[in-house]
C-alpha cells in the first residue's frame, strides 16, 4: 500500500467521527486552556530539530513561535504557555487530527492527499528530493542503485518517487525505513543502506552534523520539487486566517528572509556548521507571492 493511498484511507476512516463530533476551534481551545502545543522534529535540519541541550530550534520553529505570539495578542491572553511535542513522520498527522498538537513546525510536504486530512500555512520552504550516498560507494547515477538497499523515513513518499523515476529501467531496489531522519541516516552511515532518499536540506543537515561529513555526497539528480509548510487542522477558518496573515506579514517585512539566512546560510547548532543553501528562485517568488498550493502544482527541477 502506498503512503498516499494509506493517507486517503485514513481520511475516509476519520471522516464519520469528525462529522459527528466536530473539532473544537483551535483559538477556542487555546483560550480555554492557556496552552498552545507545537509539534517539532528531532532531526529535520534546519527546519526543526533538537539542539545540543535537546531544545527544539530551527527555521520553522522560529516561525511557529512568531505565530504563537500573534495568537497571544489576538486572544488578549496575559500569558500563553507554549509547549512542544516531538512528532515523527508517522505520528504528525494523527496527532494534528486528534488535537494533540496545534501547529506542526517540521518538514511536511503539502500535497493533495494530506490536504484531505489537514491544512497548511503558506509555503515557507521548497525542497528538492535527492539522494545521499557515501563517496566510497562510487554511486553517481540512479541506475547504479540496482540490487541495493535504499532507506527513507517511514511516513515519507521519497522511495516511491525514486521507484517512479526508475520505472522502465529494469532497476530494482530494496526499501528500508527509519523511524525518523536520524535513524535513516544511521542506516546509510552503517552501510545497511547504499543510499538515503529525502529532502535535500534534511540530507545536508544530517551530513553536516555527521562524525565525518566529507564521507558523503548528495547526487545532483532531483526526483521531485515539493512545497514544505507548517501544518494545522482543517476546517478551522479563524485559526488559518491568523496563521496565514502572520506568515504573510513576516514574508512582507523580510523577517522570513532573515530567518532563512540565519538557518540555511549561517553556522547553526549543535556543531556550528553552515549548510550554505542559498534560497531557490521558486521560494524567493513564493515569499513575494505567497500561496499554499500542493505539491501537485510543482514540477521537478531537472
Amino acid at each position: 500500500m502506498t503512503v498516499i493511498r494509506a493517507l486517503l484511507l485514513l481520511a475516509l476512516a476519520l471522516a464519520p467521527a469528525a462529522a459527528q463530533a466536530g473539532p473544537e476551534p483551535t483559538l477556542d481551545k487555546i483560550k480555554a486552556s492557556g496552552v498552545m502545543v507545537l509539534g517539532v522534529r528531532e532531526a529535520s535540519y534546519p527546519l526543526s530539530y533538537l539542539d545540543g541541550t535537546k531544545q527544539p530550534v530551527g527555521y520553522h520553529v522560529d516561525i511557529c513561535r512568531r505565530v504563537a505570539e500573534a495568537v497571544k495578542t489576538q486572544l488578549g491572553l496575559p500569558a500563553l504557555e507554549v509547549r512542544t511535542e516531538v512528532v515523527t513522520s508517522r505520528t504528525r498527522i494523527p496527532r494534528m487530527v486528534e488535537g494533540g498538537i496545534d501547529l506542526e513546525c517540521g518538514s511536511t510536504t503539502n500535497n493533495a492527499a494530506r490536504q484531505a486530512l489537514v491544512a497548511f500555512a503558506p509555503t515557507t520552504y521548497v525542497a528538492s528530493v535527492r539522494i545521499a550516498v557515501k563517496k566510497a560507494s562510487h554511486i553517481a547515477r540512479l541506475v547504479q542503485l540496482d540490487g541495493k538497499a535504499v532507506v527513507t523515513t517511514a511516513g515519507s513518499t521519497s522511495v516511491q518517487l525514486l521507484k517512479a523515476r526508475l520505472q522502465g529501467r529494469d532497476v530494482k531496489v530494496t526499501e528500508l525505513f527509519g523511524n525518523d531522519h536520524a535513524e535513516s541516516f544511521r542506516m546509510l552511515e552503517s552501510d545497511q543502506a547504499a543510499a538515503f532518499v529525502m529532502d535535500d536540506n534534511l540530507l545536508a543537515g544530517l551530513i553536516a552534523n555527521a562524525a565525518s561529513p566529507k564521507d558523503y555526497e548528495i547526487l545532483p539528480q532531483t526526483l521531485n520539487t515539493e512545497p514544505i509548510a507548517i501544518m494545522l487542522r482543517r476546517n478551522d477558518p479563524a485559526f488559518k486566517a491568523l496563521v496565514d496573515r502572520t506568515v504573510k506579514e513576516m514574508m512582507a517585512s523580510g523577517e522570513v528572509g532573515r530567518l532563512y539566512a540565519r538557518w540555511f546560510q549561517s553556522p547553526i547548532p549543535p556543531v556550528n556548521a553552515a549548510l550554505d543553501f542559498p534560497m531557490s528562485p521558486v521560494l524567493a517568488s513564493l515569499l513575494k507571492f505567497p500561496g499554499d498550493d500542493p505539491a501537485e502544482a510543482f514540477r521537478p527541477e531537472e
